[in-house]
């Protein structure tokens, strides 16, 4: 957000310039090129958000105890098997 903020408002921020550094060509490109920027950086964000999130874990909690782990199963619980493990666990709390 902060990428797209600074370039859709770069003239009115001028970061760079208050830095006294040239701005990189990037940067120059992205001024000159708005829309195609915030294009590219909304759909790399998301590309890099998907990757960083989709790590195939499925954990279910009951009251903040492990239930099911399909990171240490290795696999998906049957409909069944869940409600079951779930019913044993509330008698033995019971």
């Amino acid at each position: 957000m902060a990428l797209i903020l600074l370039i859709i408002l770069g003239d009115r921020v001028q970061l760079f310039e208050s830095l006294n550094i040239q701005p990189p060509d990037i940067y120059l490109w992205a001024k000159q090129n708005k829309m195609y920027a915030v294009m590219l950086i909304f759909f790399l964000a998301n590309a890099i958000e998907g990757q960083l999130i989709s790590t195939g874990a499925f954990e279910v909690e009951l009251n903040d105890m492990p239930v099911w782990s399909k990171l240490e199963s290795g696999r998906l619980p049957h409909q069944e098997e869940l409600i079951h493990i779930i019913n044993e666990q509330l008698k033995f709390r019971a």
